[in-house]
Parts: C-alpha cells; structure tokens; sequence
C-alpha cells in the first residue's frame, strides 16, 4: 500500500470510528474543563517556594529552549489560529509578507535590544526610560503597554471565549458572562503564585497542543479532499489562493508596507512589550537569550506558512461543499460541523485554548508585574516581601477584573475582523514606545522630562486622526456609523491605504516630537 492510501485508510478509519463519540457538547466540555485541571496540576508543581522574583522574572534561570518554544504560543495566540487561516479568502498568502519582517524585527531584539536589557539587569524593560529620561518617560512607557497589552490580550480572549460560546457552550445554556467569568478565574490560578517561572512551563505544554491540533486538523482535511501535499498546492495554485508578494503601492498589503510593518511590529510588540521580554530576560545569559529569540522567528516561520495553508484548505473545502462562511467564523464552522465533530472538533477545541492562554496568562502576568514595578514603584519600595506580596496578589486579581470588563465590552462591539483591530491598535498604542527606546539608543539628546506627556499623548491622537482619514471605510465599520469622508479621503491621499507601517508613522511623529522638546544640554531633567 503506497503512503498516501495508507494516510487515507489511517484518517478514515479515525473519522469513521471516533465521529459518533465526540458529537456531544457536554463531552466538548469536558475536555476543556480536564484541559484546565492539567494546567493547575502543571501551575501547583512549578509554584511550590515561589516568591515575586520568581514570580517577575523567573529567578533569571529558565532554559532558553524551553522559553524559545513556549514563545510561540504566546507570539501567536488564539487569534492567529482562526483569523490568519480566514483571511486567506480575501487576501490570499499576503499575510507572509508580514511574516518576513517579522524576522528582521526578531534580529534587531536579539542583538540591540536584548544586550542592554541584560547590561542594565532590568526587571522591567521600562526602567530603561527612567534611567535615560526621567520618571515621566518611564511612567508614560508603562501606561502605553498597559493599555495596549490589556486591550490586545482581551481582543484575543474574546475571540476563543466566543467560539466556545456559540459552538458549545449556548447549547448547553451557559451564559457568555459565565463562560468569561469562569475562564478568568481559572487562568488566575493558575498564574496566581508561580509567575513567569509557571508560564514557561505551561507555555510548552499549550504550545504543543497548538502545534499538533494545527497538524492534524490540516491532515485530516486533506485527506477529506482525497489529495495529498502535492496535489493540495496545485489545487491552492489554481484557485490563486498562494499569492504572496502585492506590489500594489496604494494597496495596505503591499510587500514594502508588509515588510517594514512586521519589522517595526515585532520590535515593539516583542521587543519593547514586558510581557515578552519578561520571558526573555529570565533566561540565564545573554547569549541564551539571543538562541531564543532566532530559533523563535525559525518556528514561526515554519508555523504560519502551516496556518495559511491550513486557511487554503479550509476555502477548497468550503467551495466543494457549498459552504458560505468566512473569515474568523470559517475555521470553527467546518471543525465543529456535524460532517467532522468527531475527527477534529475536539483537536481544535484543545489546540484554540492552546493557543489563546499562552497570550492571556502571559498578558496577565507581565501587566501585574509592570504595575508593580512601574507604577507601584516595588523597586523603591521599604515594605517587606509579605506586604509586597499582598499588594503583588491585589493587582493581579484588578487586572483579572479589569479583562472580564474588556471582554464583555468587545461582546457588545462584536467586530469580525479582530486581527486587523489588534494590529490597528497596536500601531496606536505602541508607537510612543518606539518612538522613546528609539529616541534614547539613537541620540545622546536630553528630554525635558515634564513634556513628555504631551508629546507621547499627542503622537497617537495626531496618528488616529491621520489613519481615519486615510481608511475611514475601516472606522465606519468598526464604529457601524457613516464618517461621510470617502471623497475627500480619496482626494488627500490619492488612494493610497495605510497598513501596517501605522505603527512605524506613529514611532517616527512621537521621534520627532521628542526631539522638539530635547536639548543637548547636560542640565538636569525637569
């Protein structure tokens, strides 16, 4: 039997015989609920004896490979399982541009940022702004991730939180607040004690379930195609589903746009993002570090090339079965479909919890940290480890609260596009960071630290305003409301879309307002 009859009977032996099990949502449920309890079992082993320096960083003793792979979870997420595959229909493998400049941002935070995290042995990366500007620019640095991260991370639990809620949990007539009640709660456990030392632990173990979830649902629908891997890329090819490189210049998915966008979101969303470096910077040694980071954007690379030729699969099954949904609802619709709740309902529904919680506990964890940190100022504090602890479990559970809020807010927005708003507004809230650690490694200028508000406010606002004008379709949609301004958007800007390099536009005018208010003078900051 050739490899490829064996791969059919193999799958169509699963699909036949396991089909009848999983039909039940109650059933669905209960995996995810046995999901859950392996996480606390992982969060009470890796927990025992921490304290707030394990809790914050670690203990600066993790393994690198284990960091580097559990990353990937926490780099992709649950939005990236569902969204990257549904936007192949209608912009077919453009999304690989944004992939390659992914790569030249993970260079850049392996061997500029990453060395002077360490040389200045930061807990948080924002300290850097303190010791360079002053306490109004270490201050605003935080406020921005704070705000972009708790935005982010709750788009992205609102997105799974959702998909379990309309494909299993209505059925068993759970209300949407409880589903996001009960999912706080039991992502708190489990990262109430352990921090950072737990989450590179529970990390692996989601990323893993992630990873083989995306393999084997793609196997399996190949398989219902009656092609293998060969004969699947003819098909994409012609559909012209595997159209990578847009050298369209107005279009927001031009290859340059793409290039330089993923370059500049990978160094701040990755580089300049606590949550991200707090991982990085618990590993051993620099040279640790900087492994990390590379074999990272290695397997990512590797692993969204899956997820958009999963997406490619997913339409050729929609088109020879009629199927009209799309986007974001395309991949749990034909997973969860009677025709496959038995082979891979549950291996999505594992494989999307996988890939959401990396992102939320992750999230969670470096936002209580940088409040604590930052805002609390727990550096300079005289309390004892028992108060700070206190204080420690207090904002963790505020910012637990805080996500509940945020997720049943995007419940009441309901937008179906929600990569394209967490890169939208990633460029929004990331840019004064960019445009600060920039302005700070780049020139020996002195700002004047009470002004820096005012620019860090300024920049954003002058960027949103800018990004309507130029895509007032977007915000219309977003906002459901007509803005009115088509023709003259098509006037001022000739067409032209802005697209990922937002976030480049808003480092560059936070840069250059900086420097307004900068001097070369050695004079104290005020």
């Amino acid at each position: 039997m050739c490899l490829v009859e064996q791969r059919e009977s193999f799958f169509g032996y699963l699909q036949n015989s396991i089909q009848p099990i999983f039909m039940s949502p109650q059933l669905l449920f209960s995996f995810v609920i046995g999901y859950f309890l392996l996480l606390l079992g992982v969060a009470w082993y890796t927990s025992r004896n921490a304290d707030n320096e394990s809790f914050f960083i670690g203990n600066r003793n993790s393994n690198w490979m284990l960091v580097a792979f559990g990353m990937v979870g926490t780099s992709l997420s649950g939005v990236t399982f569902v969204s990257v595959p549904g936007n192949v229909g209608s912009i077919q493998f453009n999304y690989f541009q944004l992939v390659i400049g992914y790569v030249l941002g993970y260079a850049v935070v392996a061997f500029i940022l990453l060395p002077l995290y360490y040389k200045m042995n930061l807990t948080s990366i924002y300290t850097y702004l303190e010791k360079r500007f002053g306490i109004n620019a270490h201050k605003a640095g935080a406020f921005f991730f704070i705000l972009s991260r708790t935005v982010g991370a709750t788009a992205r639990l609102y997105l799974v939180i959702n998909i379990l809620q309309l494909f299993i949990l209505d059925k068993l007539g759970i209300p949407f607040i409880a589903t996001a009640l009960v999912i706080l709660v039991l992502i708190l456990l489990y990262t109430f004690e352990g921090g950072v030392r737990t989450i590179i632990f529970t990390d692996t173990l989601q990323t893993s379930g992630m990873l083989i979830g995306l393999v084997v649902c793609l196997l399996v629908l190949m398989n219902t195609l009656g092609t293998d891997l060969a004969g699947t890329w003819q098909l994409i090819s012609d559909n012209n589903y595997n159209q990578v490189l847009n050298w369209d210049v107005k279009s927001p998915f031009n290859f340059w746009k793409q290039l330089i966008g993923g370059m500049f979101i990978t160094i701040t969303m990755t580089g300049l993002d606590q949550e991200m470096m707090q991982k990085n910077i618990s590993v051993r040694t620099l040279k640790d570090s900087q492994k990390n980071v590379m074999t990272l954007s290695f397997i990512l690379v590797i692993v969204n090339a899956l997820f958009l030729l999963l997406g490619a699969v997913l339409y050729l099954y929609a088109s020879t079965t009629g199927l009209a949904a799309k986007g974001d609802d395309l991949f749990p619709t034909i997973a969860l479909s009677d025709a496959f709740s038995g082979t891979i309902g549950v291996i999505f529904i594992i494989a999307l919890i996988s890939a959401l919680f990396p992102s939320v506990d992750g999230a969670i964890t470096s936002l209580t940290s940088s409040f604590c940190i930052d805002i609390l100022d727990f550096n300079r504090s005289e309390a004892n480890e028992a108060v700070k602890r206190r204080r420690r479990l207090a904002v963790h559970l505020g910012f637990a609260i805080v996500f509940l809020i945020m997720v049943l807010l995007f419940k009441v927005i309901n937008d179906k596009t929600i990569i394209q708003f967490i890169i939208k507004f990633a460029g929004i809230t990331y840019g004064p960071l960019l445009g600060l650690f920039s302005f700070g490694i780049l020139t020996q200028r002195v700002l004047k630290d009470s002004m820096v508000w005012l620019v860090c406010v300024a920049g954003p606002l002058l960027t949103l305003v800018l990004d309507v004008l130029c895509n007032p379709k977007y915000y219309e949609g977003l906002l459901h409301t007509q803005l009115g301004i088509d023709t003259f958007s098509q006037q001022l800007f000739n067409g032209y879309k802005i697209g990922p390099e937002l976030i480049l536009l808003n480092g560059v005018i936070t840069f250059f307002g900086l420097w307004l208010i900068s001097s070369s003078s050695k004079s104290p900051r005020n």
